[in-house]
């Protein structure tokens, strides 16, 4: 990504990318790795504060590039720990980052669009339609910010960020280049040295890159299913049409397949009650994923205003999860995590809110759908 004078943002390239953008300065290739390592370990954005560059590199640096994370709007913390970030990327849109600590892991969701184009019938983001995309640059720039947040820096052990999940807003595969690139920093050991095994992207079935995705990396992968026959899922996740089942999960099972090692498909399951949370609902799930090494996350619905679901009874989601369990499949409860700041799943619509007036976020999704008696917000909205 460049800027108005022509300079290049470093932030948002791979290694090899920065190797190349060296090589065009008349540098040594090693100069990338240096450079890397103050963005990413240290969260450095100062040429000038990279004591093993000479002085003569740095002002070609000054003159060629910058180093630039998306703008942050606010950040709010959950009574719970968990931590939310709403930050303002080069289109003038916000996008949301949450960060749910628990035990000694703490997982980043990462937003890779501003806004969602699929329009899941049950997710807030896709309220507010698509915007744009994020640059890889504003995609590693969410794990750069809260890593400086908590002054992590990934050499140490005890870094803050362990996990990161391309969850957040958007569909990851819709954005792939971009998605690709800020992940394979995420896993360099000159970024954020995160394991494959604990990168994960979260899709809703865009079959076709999930068969691009397998021949470029090795992330894992989640799969948004939530409905286990094809004319509910169609409700739910309208991409079904084009994608349905049968097709989509052959393809989750050629990636998993080529992963080896014992990999296995996370299915990320959002009950809604009276929709998809009935016996039968489990019954169909288990013969749907008979011969697919997975682990099942059910997600209890978390509301927001005029979305016209509701959330299970506590027995629903354990009875569900009980019948799944006694078919052989291991599957959790999702805890409900930062409730109190709209962070939980679900819930991110790219809002920058008073943060003394969480009435906002009502108001704000009562003018989205168009309700002429909702009364008149202070909040911006992208």
């Amino acid at each position: 990504m460049t800027d108005t004078n022509g300079k290049i943002n470093l932030l948002g390239l791979t290694q090899p990318e920065m190797e190349q953008f060296f090589e065009k300065l008349g540098e040594k290739r090693f100069r990338a790795g240096q450079v890397m390592k103050w963005i990413h370990h240290f969260g450095v954005d100062d040429f000038a504060a990279m004591t093993n560059v000479g002085k003569a590199l740095r002002e070609k640096l000054e003159a060629a590039a910058y180093i630039r994370g998306p703008e942050v709007v606010s950040e709010d913390i959950s009574s719970d720990g968990t931590r939310k970030w709403v930050v303002r990327v080069a289109s003038g849109s916000c996008v949301e980052t949450v960060y749910i600590p628990q035990g000694g892991r703490g997982t980043l969701c990462v937003s890779s669009q501003a806004g969602c184009a699929l329009d899941c019938s049950f997710c807030s983001t896709g309220k507010q339609g698509f915007n744009s995309d994020l640059t890889a640059a504003e995609i590693i720039g969410q794990v750069w910010i809260a890593c400086k947040s908590f002054g992590s820096v990934p050499a140490t052990i005890d870094r803050a960020v362990t996990n990161v999940v391309m969850m957040g807003m958007g569909e990851p595969l819709l954005n792939f280049d971009n998605v690709v690139a800020a992940m394979k920093i995420m896993m360099d050991d000159l970024g954020y040295g995160i394991s494959k095994r604990k990168v994960t992207l979260s899709t809703s079935g865009v079959v076709p890159m999930i068969d691009k995705l397998g021949e470029v990396i090795d992330v894992s992968l989640a799969l948004s299913l939530h409905a286990p026959n094809d004319e509910l899922r169609s409700q739910l996740v309208p991409i079904n049409k084009k994608y349905p089942l049968e097709m989509l999960l052959a393809a989750c099972k050629r990636y998993v397949s080529g992963l080896g090692e014992k990999r296995v498909l996370t299915i990320e399951y959002t009950l809604l009650k009276d929709v998809n949370d009935k016996l039968e609902h489990a019954e169909q799930m288990v013969a749907l994923l008979a011969d697919i090494p997975c682990k099942i996350n059910l997600i209890p619905f978390n509301p927001f205003p005029h979305s016209g679901y509701e959330r299970p009874s506590n027995n629903a989601i354990r009875r569900f999860q009980e019948l799944l369990q006694k078919a052989g499949h291991n599957v959790t409860v999702r805890t409900t995590r930062g409730e109190d700041i709209d962070a939980a799943c679900g819930q991110l619509v790219g809002q920058v809110m008073d943060r003394t007036r969480r009435s906002e976020r009502y108001i704000a999704v009562r003018q989205l759908n168009g309700d002429s008696d909702a009364p008149r917000s202070t909040a911006s909205r992208n």
